[in-house]
């Protein structure tokens, strides 16, 4: 059974910084890419980073020089570090993952605000 379990989620000032993690259970955890997503109150979900099994990155634009994901495959661990954080940042983050028939898997997903 496919598990992702975030955490790390907050109440933070505008130039702040919070580390997010995603911890996985139930897949072959080194062998995929990851992801992480965003949903902020009235909008779609959007992508904001994936790393792919090899370590490459992609991020969107908005959080481009500002974020950085990571992962850890002896802890089955992805990580989301986020630095100079904005109001606009403010979102439930959730954990992604693709199987390789193409399903969705999500986290529960972790609130972060930022606000002064």
């Amino acid at each position: 059974q496919v598990q992702l379990v975030e955490s790390g989620g907050g109440l933070v000032q505008p130039g702040g910084s919070l580390r997010l993690s995603c911890a996985a259970s139930g897949i072959l955890f080194s062998y995929y890419a990851m992801g992480w997503y965003r949903q902020a109150p009235g909008k779609q979900r959007e992508l904001v980073a994936t790393i792919t099994s090899g370590g490459s990155t992609n991020y969107a634009d908005s959080v481009k020089g500002r974020f950085t994901i990571s992962r850890n495959n002896a802890k089955n661990t992805v990580y989301l570090q986020m630095n100079s954080l904005k109001p606009e940042d403010t979102a439930v983050y959730y954990c992604n993952w693709k199987s390789p028939v193409g399903s969705d898997y999500w986290g529960q997903g972790t609130q972060v605000t930022v606000s002064s």
